[in-house]
């Protein structure tokens, strides 16, 4: 089990010997930056973070390992994948914590998150809409006269083709926004998902295909990453910490809502669907 030690000695001899990107007058973000880390460890350092630190966070990961598939906490198996497809292949299964859709993810895709306390933004209300609107503006500085880019019933889009989803999740002092960016994506992958019942309505039930684009289409993968934490940098002063701030144990109090689902869960579901 995954057990986050974010205080203490180790921390604090980070911040004082890893160089500090300041902006006199912005709230502190920890900026933390991994390269191929597994998505489902991820997603519980995200939580783990969002339910027990008291401090500004961004997590940039460049890149999982086999590929995917990851619902929101509410997404249901049946209705969202071709179940017998899954099965068959053994394409892992994680139900995060946060809402929003279901991709599946792999190295050429590119994480980025947020989670910060209430007050953090100034202004900012912490609710839903208000959050993808700051992201909004954030991201712009990034794609600035690059593409078409606005974000469109809650995706990031170049015109009218996805090529970040977002989710989300607010708790009493804190929020998290997470982004999977497609950098690039393997076609055959999607034949995993269906199409969802609930799709924003600029899709026009087009497939899986017509719908999404590929960043690497737009802009350097190194430059999207640098102009993301220059981006932030506008919002925050920024502390870079190392990988190493974060430790692992097997024994902790924190239990984490993200999981694999089992095979007998798909079974299950899918023997539901074909009733």
């Amino acid at each position: 089990m995954l057990c986050l030690f974010l205080a203490g000695v180790l921390v604090r001899v980070l911040k004082m010997l890893i160089p500090q990107t300041r902006n006199i007058g912005l709230p502190m973000m920890n900026l933390m930056r991994f390269k191929g880390l597994p998505i489902l460890q991820q997603l519980h350092i995200e939580e783990q973070l969002l339910r027990t630190s008291s401090e500004n966070w961004c997590i940039i990961n460049d890149g999982t390992n086999d590929p995917t598939i990851v619902m929101g906490v509410s997404g249901k198996p049946a209705e969202l994948l071709e179940i017998e497809s899954v099965l068959h292949d053994q394409v892992p299964v994680i139900r995060r914590f946060t809402g929003g859709g279901t991709v599946i993810v792999d190295h050429e895709t590119i994480f980025v998150t947020f989670i910060c306390n209430k007050e953090a933004v100034p202004d900012l209300q912490p609710y839903p809409r208000p959050i993808m609107s700051w992201s909004n503006t954030l991201y712009s500085k990034v794609f600035q006269g690059i593409g078409d880019f606005h974000l469109r019933e809650n995706d990031y889009v170049f015109g009218n083709h996805k090529f970040g989803g977002n989710a989300q999740s607010i708790t009493k002092n804190k929020w998290i926004h997470h982004t999977s960016f497609l950098w690039d994506f393997d076609v055959r992958n999607m034949a995993y998902l269906k199409l969802p019942k609930r799709a924003p309505a600029y899709r026009s039930a087009r497939g899986h295909l017509d719908f999404i684009c590929r960043l690497k289409d737009y802009m350097p993968r190194s430059i999207f990453i640098d102009k993301t934490v220059e981006a932030a940098g506008t919002h925050f002063s920024l502390r870079s910490l190392e990988s190493e701030a974060i430790e692992t144990c097997s024994e902790t109090e924190f239990r984490p809502l993200t999981r694999f689902l089992t095979n007998e869960e798909l079974e299950a579901a899918a023997a539901l669907a074909g009733q």
